[in-house]
């Protein structure tokens, strides 16, 4: 629901691959955003939430469908997004840039 109140269109959900599984694909314009969901019962939990390792992992799953969702000129990035009880989710755009 947060992705489309921000004007994302959800493609697919639970998109599973032999490299991993992607949680949601979502278009808004030319971007397609292969979406990592992380929720943990304490806010404070979700700093530990993602790690390289789990964001390497959806970018090989996202490298094995992007036939699927991509047209030509559009922008793939690597999204996540935290939720918690208590407060709103917090989502990290282009997870995988420094």
């Amino acid at each position: 629901m947060w992705l489309r109140l921000h004007g994302w269109r959800i493609l697919a959900r639970r998109v599973k691959t032999p490299r991993g599984e992607i949680d949601i694909v979502a278009r808004r314009g030319r971007t397609v955003a292969f979406v990592e969901v992380k929720w943990r019962a304490k806010r404070q939990d979700l700093a530990f939430a993602v790690d390289e390792y789990r964001l390497k992992r959806v970018a090989a799953a996202s490298e094995a469908v992007m036939h699927r969702f991509l047209r030509e000129s559009d922008n793939p990035r690597i999204d996540v997004l935290l939720l918690a009880p208590g407060g709103f989710p917090h989502h990290i755009t282009n997870a995988l840039q420094p």
